[in-house]
């Protein structure tokens, strides 16, 4: 079995602060840790540690057109809506989490962006 990461993008357009970005990434990780379909692999990713990284992304556009690659290529996603009760406005997509999934394939479609 190969490696496993999550990964998640944050929406850097939204000029959110740390705290914001803290419980967004949060929700993110946790949505998509739900959506693991595969339970043997989630275990595995589980037992070694959950690994994460958190990306910068510049803009919504980026955003959405990363979340459609990540599900052409099948992998897990989740793309966190924001209520709009503290900091920015109500159905802003915050942040993008991929995986857990291979890191190959996630690889394939985050190799641009940078870290937070």
């Amino acid at each position: 079995m190969s490696e496993l990461k999550q990964v998640i993008l944050v929406n850097m357009e939204l000029g959110m602060s740390r705290g914001k970005i803290a419980a967004q990434v949060a929700h993110a990780a946790v949505e998509a840790s739900l959506l693991s379909i595969n339970r043997k692999e989630f275990s595995e990713w589980r037992k070694r540690g959950m690994a994460k990284v958190v990306l910068k992304c510049p803009d919504l556009k980026t955003l959405l057109q990363t979340h459609r690659n990540a599900k052409r290529e099948k992998l897990i996603t989740a793309l966190i809506t924001d209520a709009g009760r503290t900091e920015i406005p109500a159905g802003s997509k915050t942040c993008l989490a991929i995986g857990p999934n291979s890191n190959v394939k996630i690889d394939k479609i985050i190799k641009d962006f940078k870290l937070l």
